[in-house]
């Protein structure tokens, strides 16, 4: 029975379409992969299209994996590459290691960015919770000479982004700040 559960599941093909649905994956996504020699199909039916076996999808989800990891198309496909052309595993183990060990100095870089942006949202965070319970009603302007405690020295980085330097961007009237188009050219504004 077990042969005859095997034999089956041997047989078991997926078309493109069927690969997609399967993965998550769109059709094109499934023929670039091909295109650059991540996967390959098992056989092609007597019309033609491509079939694909169950190792197929473990494939597609492992290059989905990897690519959630930061890893590139091409970089999947030399990691390969490199893999099957070695003669030896520890060769082409030590082919993999450089590309590992650099994917781990990209993560970390990553991670720590992640982490000083997690301490300015935390801190912008803060600083405006404080701002709820405000006495004045002035305008933005107000905001920008603030004098409320808001337990902390200074403006978060995030918050003091918004807060400085708003001249430059805030509109002044409805037609303030525009040039004339008769003007342009001739160095003078409105």
């Amino acid at each position: 029975m077990s042969s005859a559960i095997h034999s089956t599941k041997a047989t078991h093909r997926l078309r493109v379409g069927d690969l997609a649905r399967v993965t998550g994956k769109t059709v094109r996504a499934i023929h670039l992969y091909e295109e650059m020699g991540l996967l390959h199909p098992v056989t092609r039916s007597s019309g033609g299209f491509r079939l694909y076996d169950d190792r197929a999808v473990d494939r597609v989800k492992w290059i989905d994996l990897l690519h959630g990891l930061g890893f590139s198309l091409h970089e999947m496909r030399d990691m390969l590459k490199s893999w099957w052309n070695s003669e030896h595993g520890p060769d082409a183990m030590d082919e993999l290691r450089p590309l590992f060990e650099k994917k781990l100095e990209e993560a970390r870089a990553a991670i720590a960015r992640y982490q000083n942006l997690e301490r300015e949202l935390v801190q912008g965070l803060a600083y405006l919770e404080t701002c709820r319970v405000c006495a004045t009603r002035e305008s933005v302007d107000g905001c920008v000479h603030c004098r409320q405690d808001h337990g902390m020295e200074g403006e978060p980085a995030l918050v003091a982004g918004i807060t400085v330097g708003n001249e430059t961007i805030r509109p002044r009237g409805p037609r303030e700040g525009l040039i004339r188009v008769q003007d342009i050219g001739r160095g003078e504004s409105k």
